[in-house]
Formats: C-alpha cells, sequence, structure tokens
C-alpha cells in the first residue's frame, strides 16, 4: 500500500485530490495538510512513500517545503501545480532542480473531457514515482550555478577520455533525459556559453505544457543560448535545442526535422527518435549521451549510434536520480563511459576550451 501525504491550501482541490486518491486500492492516503510548514513536520514524524505537493500556499511554499523535505528526510515529490499561472510554473521548475520528481498540473475537475486523462496520469504517476529511492539533497546560501575551476575529468587519478581524438571531428552533442532532468541539465551545462563548437539536441521528458517554463527557467541561470527547435531550422553551435511538445525531433542536413506525434504514441518526444536520426544521417559525428530518468526511452538507440561511430555516455547510478534509461543503456553494451555529472560538466568544458569542433 502506497503512503501518500497531500499538501495543498485550497479546501476545494484537497476535496477533490482526496476523492480521486481515495479510488485507487493501492493508494493510502496517511495525511492531509494545508502548507509546507505542515508538511515538513508530517515527514518527521510518519514514514511517507510519496507527496503530492502543492506550490503557492502560506507560511511555507512547495519549494521551501521540497528543499527542507529532500534535505532532512527525502521523499519522492510530484508537484501539483494550478494550470497556466507563469510564477508557479517558474517555481515548479526551481522545485524540480531541489529533488522533486515530477510537476503535474492539478485537475480540471469533476465533468471536463479532459479529467479521466489527467487524473489517469496523475495516480500512474503517483504509483510508479513512489518507488523511486531518491537522496538527501544538500542546500546552501551560495548560488548552485557558481562558476568553479574545472579539471580533465577523471577517476582515480586516471584521465577518463584517454584522448582528445574521441571528441575532435564531432558535430553534435545529443542528450536524453528524464526524471531529475531540469537539475542535471542546469549543473552539467553551467559552465558552457555560447562559444561551444556544437549545437546540443535534448529530449526531455517533461508534462506537457512545461516546456516553455523549464526552457526560460534555463535560459535565466545559464549563458549558453536555450530554445524550442523548430522545424526546418539550421542548427547553430553554442545552442541547446529541446524538442517541441507533441513533436519528435530528428536532424538531417544539419536542420532539425520535426514530425507530429502519432495517436497512440507512448512516449512523444522521444529519445528514440533523436538518436535513430543521428544513428542515420549523423552517427560518426555525434557525442550522445543517455542521462537520468525512469524507463528505457533511447537504451537501445544509444547502442545503434555507438555501433555508427558515436562517442556514448551514460550518467553513473550514483549522481542519477533515477538509473532507469542509463542503467538499461549500460546493461545493452551501448555506452562507451559512464559518468557522473561533474566528470560531464567537465567534459563539456573540455570540448569548449580546447575548441574540439
Amino acid at each position: 500500500m502506497i503512503k501518500l501525504l497531500i499538501v495543498e491550501d485550497s479546501l476545494t482541490v484537497r476535496g477533490y485530490l482526496k476523492y480521486i486518491f481515495s479510488k485507487d486500492p493501492d493508494i493510502s492516503i496517511i495525511g492531509v495538510v494545508q502548507n509546507g510548514k505542515e508538511a515538513v513536520e508530517f515527514v518527521r514524524k510518519h514514514k511517507v512513500d510519496v507527496i503530492s505537493m502543492d506550490i503557492d500556499m502560506p507560511i511555507m511554499n512547495g519549494l521551501q517545503a521540497t528543499k527542507v523535505i529532500m534535505s532532512e528526510n527525502p521523499v519522492p515529490i510530484i508537484i501539483v501545480t494550478s494550470s497556466r499561472n507563469a510564477k508557479n510554473d517558474k517555481t515548479a521548475m526551481e522545485g524540480l532542480a531541489a529533488g522533486a520528481l515530477s510537476v503535474i498540473q492539478k485537475p480540471f475537475g469533476i465533468g471536463h473531457k479532459m479529467e479521466p486523462k489527467r487524473t489517469a496520469n496523475m495516480l500512474r504517476m503517483i504509483k510508479t514515482l513512489s518507488k523511486v529511492k531518491v537522496i538527501t539533497r544538500k542546500f546552501t546560501t551560495h548560488k548552485i550555478l557558481d562558476k568553479k575551476p574545472i579539471e580533465k575529468p577523471s577517476i582515480g587519478g586516471h584521465q577518463i577520455i584517454p584522448s582528445h581524438l574521441k571528441l575532435r571531428n564531432r558535430k553534435y552533442v545529443a542528450i536524453g533525459i528524464s526524471s531529475g532532468g531540469p537539475q542535471v541539465l542546469a549543473k552539467i551545462f553551467s559552465n558552457i556559453t555560447e562559444k561551444f563548437p556544437y549545437p546540443i539536441l535534448v529530449v526531455q521528458h517533461i508534462t506537457k505544457g512545461f516546456m516553455g517554463t523549464m526552457v526560460a527557467w534555463l535560459n535565466e541561470i545559464l549563458e549558453i543560448k536555450v530554445k524550442i527547435a523548430s522545424h526546418k531550422e539550421v542548427l547553430q553551435p553554442g545552442y541547446v535545442y529541446f524538442a517541441p511538445d507533441n513533436y519528435n525531433m530528428g536532424v538531417k542536413s544539419n536542420m532539425v526535422c520535426l514530425s507530429k506525434c502519432l495517436a497512440g504514441e507512448r512516449i512523444c518526444p522521444s529519445v528514440k527518435h533523436l538518436f535513430e536520426s543521428l544513428a542515420m544521417n549523423a552517427g560518426s559525428k555525434t557525442i550522445a549521451m543517455i542521462l537520468t530518468g525512469m524507463g528505457s526511452d533511447g537504451s537501445a538507440e544509444i547502442k545503434k549510434l555507438k555501433d555508427a561511430g558515436a562517442l556514448t555516455i551514460a550518467q553513473d547510478e550514483e549522481s542519477s536520480l533515477v538509473h532507469g534509461m542509463p542503467g538499461e543503456a549500460i546493461k545493452l553494451g551501448g555506452v562507451d563511459y559512464v559518468l557522473n555529472t561533474k566528470n560531464i560538466t567537465e567534459l563539456l568544458n573540455e570540448i569548449e576550451t580546447k575548441k574540439l569542433g
């Protein structure tokens, strides 16, 4: 039985969330509180498997509560925010950076034509993410993305990439990432700028409607330029391109190729589509990374990229919030190197400073 804590200041929404979750026999609502302070105190006293966390609350908001909980008694947290509130969406992104696993919009309400789909998605997410083993996060008063001197990537004193040969003559960096993505992307892009010699293409699994907010948030805290990709635009070095909602992203003739998601397509945008496109059109010119995330999207396709001559990298288990996607890629023999976020950050900086394009 999944032990759920609901954190929500609206009496109406609290009642509706209780109604939704109580109908599922696998979920037990062990607490309902009205603000972040009460949530922190509840978690200190009770064993909780997963938290449904509102953002905009009095006394202590959802972001503040997430930081305290993840630093004291880490629990899988799903941020549930009011739809199309720009301020709340930005705070939700900061919540993901603080260790929350996902962000979703609040239910529409009984009678709305999209309500069954949104409710089913919410229940599925609660059940799936309640099983994730989260780690303790530490927060300081310093900016998370303060620049620090960069050293060569190393493990045990040995350089991870033995020479620049594997980095030279590349043309693209491709990244597939899911749960825990915003925090990891903010970290690994923190020391590169518009002088980075390659375009970076990213497929990030995130709830529909939040892609624009995430890109805006990254643009605020990073020096490299970040944007949502457009069909047939020419790829430029020094830009990070995200696949948009409802479209798969590929590459052909140094241009973005977007294709509308097919009806019934389970994952879209998919890492699979991006990696297959690059394996077909630019395999030997690609550096491909599969990072933190649940499931296996892209895990088989990164092996195709490796076989086509790409340099392939998976995030290690210790630094991954969820090691599903990279773990599967490693099992399938699809990666050349297994690196932590520090190593990946250093590697990207190495590419920029050595101008290896």
